[in-house]
């Protein structure tokens, strides 16, 4: 076969775009959330869909996959990934825009068997997981600096730092959460106390750099799972540029590790990636690396 004479615009890894209004299935769809109103401190989230799409060019998806050097073998060979473009936000009200986020990832999912949503701030994983509340038994594995378990930041129920509190308010169906990667020392005692009285599984970096293979022991095991990976899981010298960094975080090496271990012993059944803020990252690294990520995802769980 020839080589094409041109190709479309640059959608995720050059992936066909599709409405979410038409009719089609895919095994899986990216989903833009252009969002950071409820960040705490530094803003640029919103712009992270496009540069992820931009970064993501690197890694433009053929009928042929990728030969992994590590694995010694193709992976994503014929994969049918498709780009649905983004949530339209612009100019809407606070509960509005999560009641938009939520029908979108709805649609999304009767669209795609695996839904990924490019953020935009933590705080989209709310109205995200309320898409998924007819999912029996529902786990979600949140790879993360911090535990956004809060129940107010000044005055507000739905910062970023609260999604997952609100979540579990919300929904009878999501049964545990595991949080990996947790540091730092402006941790909301409260929220802590909350969570674990809830009986979630909350796991330090420190943990993780000690050993491993304990902390993937400790993760969920046949069951169906939300993957949340907000990027500042990843110590600031790999992943620069988010919001809110935090010093000793953890190593690609690491956390592509709990990726694949997620995949390989449940059902995913959707993920977000989160807090990107490419503009504090001139080199551009920290949008290929978040890009680099997700590609690892989708080969974790289609190979």
């Amino acid at each position: 076969m020839s080589a094409p004479l041109s190709h479309g615009v640059g959608s995720f890894a050059q992936a066909p775009q599709r409405d979410l209004a038409d009719a089609w299935h895919a095994q899986a769809a990216v989903l833009g959330v252009t969002t950071d109103l409820a960040v705490g401190f530094r803003p640029g989230a919103r712009w992270a869909p496009r540069a992820l799409r931009d970064a993501s060019l690197r890694y433009a998806l053929s009928r042929d996959g990728f030969f992994d050097l590590t694995r010694g073998r193709t992976v994503l060979a014929g994969f049918d990934l498709v780009d649905a473009g983004d949530v339209a936000l612009a100019g809407l009200g606070a509960e509005t825009a999560r009641e938009r986020i939520t029908a979108a990832a709805r649609a999304l999912r009767e669209r795609a068997e695996l839904p990924a949503f490019l953020g935009g701030d933590h705080s989209i994983s709310f109205p995200l997981l309320r898409a998924f509340g007819d999912v029996p038994d529902l786990h979600v594995v949140q790879l993360d600096a911090h535990l956004d378990y809060s129940d107010r930041r000044g005055g507000d129920r739905y910062s970023n730092g609260s999604p997952f509190r609100r979540a579990v308010e919300a929904m009878a169906n999501l049964r545990h959460i595991s949080v990996i990667g947790l540091r730092g020392i402006r941790t909301d005692p409260e929220a802590h106390a909350a969570a674990l009285a809830r009986g979630h599984t909350l796991v330090s970096a420190a943990a993780v750099h000690d050993d491993l293979n304990a902390v993937i022991a400790q993760l969920p095991s046949g069951r169906s799972v939300y993957l949340s990976f907000d990027v500042d899981v990843l110590d600031p010298s790999v992943l620069p540029g988010t919001g809110s960094p935090e010093v000793d975080g953890l190593s690609y090496r690491q956390t592509a590790a709990l990726v694949r271990a997620v995949a390989e012993r449940n059902r995913l059944v959707g993920a977000d990636v989160v807090e990107l803020a490419p503009h504090l990252d001139a080199s551009g690294l920290s949008a290929l690396v978040a890009a680099r990520a997700l590609i690892d995802l989708f080969a974790a769980v289609h190979g």
